[in-house]
């Protein structure tokens, strides 16, 4: 599976220590420079970074379509505007994206997308993590990952917690 990410997946994943988690699921991610960029700002997972791509789980790759960058930069941050071109040129599977507006704009251009909840129902659902609830309330405690209380309660009864 082709899949291209944002910096919000693999950050916060980082932060509460399960990117082996996403490494389960994804055996390798593309990235965009400004994606790299804007991980590589944030120093407690500056190591988790740079071992992932020199071990090749994370590759970075430039997107070449920079009228639809800056199309997209028009509304959207650099790393977004990056990540949904890029995946875009490389025709991927699925772009992992949580910010609403990038969702939409994604699915706009016909990009199938995936988020963090979406991720975590789908390991719970593949037996990779016990239970749900506890790394969702990591990731909002310790990475500051913000949900809506009507998602959040969804997400937990979509796997019967």
């Amino acid at each position: 599976m082709r899949v291209v990410s944002n910096t919000s997946p693999l950050s916060n994943f980082a932060v509460i220590g399960k990117i082996a988690l996403l490494q389960q699921i994804y055996p390798k991610i593309v990235i965009p420079p400004a994606v790299y960029d804007e991980l590589m700002r944030l120093r407690e997972i500056q190591p988790m970074v740079t071992s992932s791509v020199s071990a090749g789980w994370l590759e970075i790759q430039t997107p070449t379509n920079f009228q639809l960058i800056q199309i997209l930069q028009q509304t959207l941050d650099h790393g977004e505007s990056e990540a949904i071109a890029l995946a875009l040129q490389l025709k991927v599977d699925r772009l992992l994206i949580d910010e609403r507006l990038g969702r939409s704009i994604a699915t706009q251009y016909g990009l199938s997308i995936r988020g963090i909840l979406g991720i975590l129902i789908n390991a719970k659902d593949q037996g990779l993590i016990p239970a749900l609830k506890p790394l969702l309330d990591q990731l909002i405690i310790q990475a500051g990952f913000r949900v809506e209380r009507t998602l959040y309660e969804y997400s937990l009864r979509e796997v019967g917690e």
